[in-house]
């Protein structure tokens, strides 16, 4: 049986995961993307994926995201890195896993590897973003747009047909979080997919995350015709299969 359940990490902070029953086994670890959730396609492929496989998974939804508790623009990246690692530290306990970063997921999976260093057994980035916050948003910012942020806190950045109310605080919070400057030296497989078509981050994101591994066993794959969410049937399939490469070489 798979089903949502909520844990309470505070007295006023409740997040919401997707489980599976197989417990006290190898996990897969799903996080989402900046402003997603839990109801999108990638992570009930996986939790179908890792039912098939037998082994544990779980997706952790971080709070003002889908039906977590909080509000959106009271977030940052500390917070959300530090609700994953409590979340793994109540579900998974001392088990292994194997992270599925998704966009800023992935930025949030890098975080995980200075408290779950020997338990992470490999790492899956699709369509990686980490320092997405300064590179691709506030460097785009014009003066206008950087004023107004700074006066009221806020910018409503419109993109397609989305509205993201960027704070200043996780701008900021984002420059404490930079990743892309450290070194992880597990000796673990580390692959990254992403879509040659992706308009909202470029493919050289995945290329500075595999320098980050300075030991581990790399990949990039790069989808032709993939855009940034890779959430089409076809596309799905192709992560799985990466999945399923990592998960062989690592159980």
């Amino acid at each position: 049986m798979n089903k949502y359940k909520f844990l309470k990490i505070s007295p006023s902070k409740k997040i919401r995961y997707l489980i599976n029953k197989y417990k006290k086994k190898t996990y897969v670890v799903f996080l989402h993307g900046f402003m997603s959730d839990l109801e999108g396609e990638k992570p009930k492929k996986i939790l179908k994926f890792c039912n098939s496989k037998k082994i544990g998974f779980l997706a952790i939804e971080y709070s003002g995201h889908g039906k977590s508790t909080g509000k959106f623009t009271k977030g940052n990246i500390s917070k959300w890195t530090n609700e994953v690692r409590i979340s793994i530290k109540k579900i998974i306990k001392k088990n292994k896993f194997i992270l599925v970063g998704s966009s800023m997921g992935s930025w949030i999976s890098l975080n995980q590897f200075k408290f779950f260093n020997s338990q992470i057994l490999g790492f899956l980035g699709i369509g990686s973003a980490p320092e997405f916050l300064e590179n691709l948003i506030w460097k785009k910012f014009n003066n206008k747009m950087k004023n107004e942020i700074r006066k009221k806190g806020i910018y409503n950045l419109k993109h397609g047909n989305y509205e993201y109310p960027i704070t200043y605080q996780l701008i900021k919070d984002g420059r404490k979080n930079r990743i892309l400057n450290k070194k992880i030296k597990n000796k673990i497989y580390v692959t990254m997919v992403h879509g040659k078509k992706d308009e909202v981050v470029p493919v050289n994101y995945s290329k500075k995350v595999l320098k980050v591994f300075k030991n581990a066993f790399k990949k990039l794959l790069i989808i032709k015709n993939g855009d940034h969410s890779l959430s089409s049937k076809k596309n799905l399939k192709i992560i799985t299969k990466e999945l399923n490469n990592i998960i062989s070489n690592s159980i």
